[in-house]
């Protein structure tokens, strides 16, 4: 039993060293992102009954516009709006994107590839607004329903007619 736990504290301080060299190689280098946490093999959404894959954020989008009409077009074309806006601002201000990115998880190479050297404020907080594309599709997903809801029992919209 003895030897199994020094075993297991010598392969630990065996990693802490590899780690201590890997950090002691960048220290000329330019700051990195820091790695990405792992991921858990356990999806957070449970197996779909269907047998079909779930759909993608894509997928899900189109439905809300079918299904919500003007409504959603409307509100995610405004949080988009609102979105480069406010990168703009951002960028224009003198904010590190780079360096909020990869505090935010982005990997390196995803913020290396969208940020070149030299580009324009615009074309930069373009970039970053393409990257939160995810985040606004779910914004949108969540918030269109609650408001046609809200917009309905205030007698804003008429109720949807029953299917045959």
């Amino acid at each position: 039993m003895l030897g199994n736990a020094s075993s297991t504290v010598a392969t630990k301080k065996q990693e802490a060293g590899v780690v201590e060299e890997a950090s002691a190689e960048n220290k000329g280098e330019a700051p990195s992102c820091p790695p990405p946490p792992p991921s858990s093999s356990k999806s957070p959404h449970p197996p779909e009954k269907e047998g079909g894959p779930p759909p993608t954020k894509t997928q899900q989008l189109k439905k809300v516009f079918k299904e919500y009409g003007a409504v959603g077009v409307s509100f995610h074309v405004a949080i988009s709006l609102m979105s480069l806006g406010m990168f703009y601002l951002a960028v224009s201000s003198g904010v590190d994107m780079a360096a909020v990115l990869c505090k935010l998880g982005f990997s390196e190479t995803v913020v290396q590839s969208k940020m070149a050297a030299g580009t324009s404020t615009f074309v930069l907080a373009y970039a970053v607004h393409k990257l939160f594309a995810p985040v606004r599709i779910s914004i949108t997903l969540v918030s269109v329903p609650l408001i046609v809801r809200y917009f309905r029992k205030t007698g804003l919209f008429k109720p949807p007619t029953p299917a045959p």
